[in-house]
């Protein structure tokens, strides 16, 4: 792997869910001059796809897409890619189309025309977010372990002295 593409994939790998060649194109080279991996996927269905053959960090995704709508998506990527992190991008911002992106499982909701800026903001952050719930995890597996060689020690110990 290439010193650069090695430092992309340690920032995170992001797929781009849009219709909309030119947005994809333009949010392609933005992530990745900020050091990003990005795949990207015009559709719903081949979304799903790459989602099945590669993990990614974050997906950003058109609420408003050929085959179906971004929320169905959101729905369908949530129980199969339940880590990565979910950003919502529509064009047609709406409480309702806000509560409905939430409720199906997006983590992040920004309106088009979106500022460069903000996108790159609400990435980090979330990207920050998933980095502290992997951590919080592997702390609790950790503690898990330590009760259990704790446990077993103890009934060894008690093994031990039973025999005598």
């Amino acid at each position: 792997m290439s010193r650069k593409r090695e430092l992309m994939s340690k920032k995170g790998k992001i797929l781009v869910v849009d219709d909309d060649e030119n947005i994809r194109k333009v949010l392609q080279t933005i992530l990745e001059d900020e050091g990003y991996m990005v795949d990207i996927a015009e559709n719903g269905e081949k979304a799903i796809d790459k989602t099945k053959s590669d993990f990614y960090n974050l997906a950003l995704i058109d609420v408003r897409l050929p085959d179906m709508e971004g929320t169905e998506l959101l729905s369908k990527m949530r129980d199969t890619t339940p880590k990565m992190r979910k950003v919502i991008i529509t064009g047609y911002p709406t409480l309702q189309n806000a509560i409905a992106a939430v409720n199906k499982g997006a983590d992040a909701y920004i309106v088009k025309p979106f500022e460069v800026e903000k996108v790159l903001q609400t990435i980090k952050e979330q990207l920050k977010k998933q980095e502290e719930e992997r951590a919080f995890s592997e702390e609790k597996i950790a503690e898990f372990i330590e009760t259990r060689v704790r446990e077993l020690d103890t009934v060894t110990e008690a093994a031990r002295k039973a025999r005598r």
